[in-house]
């Protein structure tokens, strides 16, 4: 092989070389890598400022209607002729229950001291008539008056013993509880009971009651008239109307909390006295505001921040936040309605990072 041909063959070769050694085979390719994020857009929305706080129901007010003497105990009739029951609809002025027996009419003594009072109202008549005669003094006259006036207290006395043993509800409401014993079992017509024995319970149910207990800082953004939402876990998605109409005065020496009264709208009297309830109470109310998912907005350095979705990139953007919940929050400042920001995945982002958009 001559001398030119070799030298034409040995540039053949280191051409190839070099091009090999150029080629995407022969080095590690430099590799783009893209953050998959999910986006979403800045919208508007309602806004609270919630106090979550917990609470017992009862009724707005109760009445006990008690035995006031020794009797047998007879309950009142519906107008279908059953005995009432707890549960039972009733009204103001409605019989409820009467005690009855020798023990009511002689303690009562009605009849007697009826019958004292009449014979002392004649007896005045025939003074008055004898002391116009002039045939009685002055003073005889004066003591007829006083012994009808004595009769006539000691027979309204009577009467209102009397009327103690027919139990008349003063409101109207449900009938909470009937003539409960020491064993909690109800008490039979015709049995005998003793003086201040509870016969019946009654309150009204339409409008209830939640004692709410408060922390110092949850009591001093509480005020009367301040909207309030409850909700008892037999009926998981609805919510019922409440205001708060009474803070207390003082604090609970015991638990070192304040008592909110909210009352409650139950005209179909699904929430019972006694019922355990979740209480959420309205500080602040903001609607139409700009909000975004509360996983949009991060910490870093101490401030709050969002990740706007510009093309392939994303520019880290200062915010400053307002009211939310553990869903969405206010953007005050630094975000425009309708502007894509990233809501998942903004762990590892920073200003200008590039990214792959896998989901809304």
């Amino acid at each position: 092989m001559t001398a030119s041909r070799r030298l034409a063959v040995d540039t053949t070769l280191a051409l190839a070389f070099l091009l090999a050694a150029c080629s995407p085979n022969a080095r590690e390719q430099e590799v783009e890598f893209r953050v998959p994020v999910s986006v979403g857009e800045v919208g508007t929305g309602l806004v609270e400022d919630r106090i979550v706080a917990t609470g017992t129901l009862r009724p707005p007010e109760m009445i006990q209607l008690v035995a006031g003497t020794n009797g047998i105990l007879s309950y009142a009739r519906n107008a279908d002729g059953r005995r009432l029951a707890e549960g039972d609809q009733v009204e103001a002025g409605q019989l409820i229950a009467e005690i009855i027996g020798d023990d009511v009419r002689i303690e009562a003594r009605t009849e007697a001291t009826e019958g004292r009072y009449y014979a002392a109202l004649r007896d005045f008549e025939s003074s008055e008539s004898l002391f116009s005669d002039g045939l009685i003094t002055e003073q005889e006259l004066r003591r007829a008056e006083a012994e009808l006036a004595d009769a006539r207290v000691a027979m309204e006395a009577s009467r209102l013993r009397e009327s103690r043993a027919r139990l008349v509800t003063p409101i109207s409401g449900v009938v909470q509880s009937l003539g409960r014993q020491f064993t909690n079992a109800p008490a039979a017509d015709g049995q005998l009971v003793g003086a201040s024995f509870v016969v019946a319970e009654i309150a009204p149910i339409e409008r209830m009651i939640a004692d709410v207990a408060l922390v110092g800082p949850d009591f001093s953004r509480v005020r009367i008239g301040q909207k309030a939402r409850v909700r008892h876990y037999a009926w998981e998605d609805r919510r019922f109307p409440g205001t708060v109409t009474r803070l207390a005065p003082n604090i609970d020496p015991m638990t070192r909390t304040f008592t909110a009264e909210v009352a409650i709208a139950n005209p179909k009297r699904d929430l019972r006295p006694g019922m355990f309830v979740e209480v959420t109470l309205i500080a602040e109310r903001r609607e139409e505001v700009p909000v975004v998912p509360r996983t949009a907005v991060a910490e870093r350095g101490g401030v709050k921040v969002v990740f706007v979705l510009q093309g392939q990139k994303v520019t880290r953007r200062e915010v400053v936040v307002g009211l939310g919940d553990d869903d969405v929050v206010e953007i005050r400042d630094g975000l425009d309605v309708g502007e894509r920001i990233v809501v998942k995945g903004l762990e590892t982002l920073s200003d200008g990072t590039r990214v792959r958009v896998s989901g809304a």
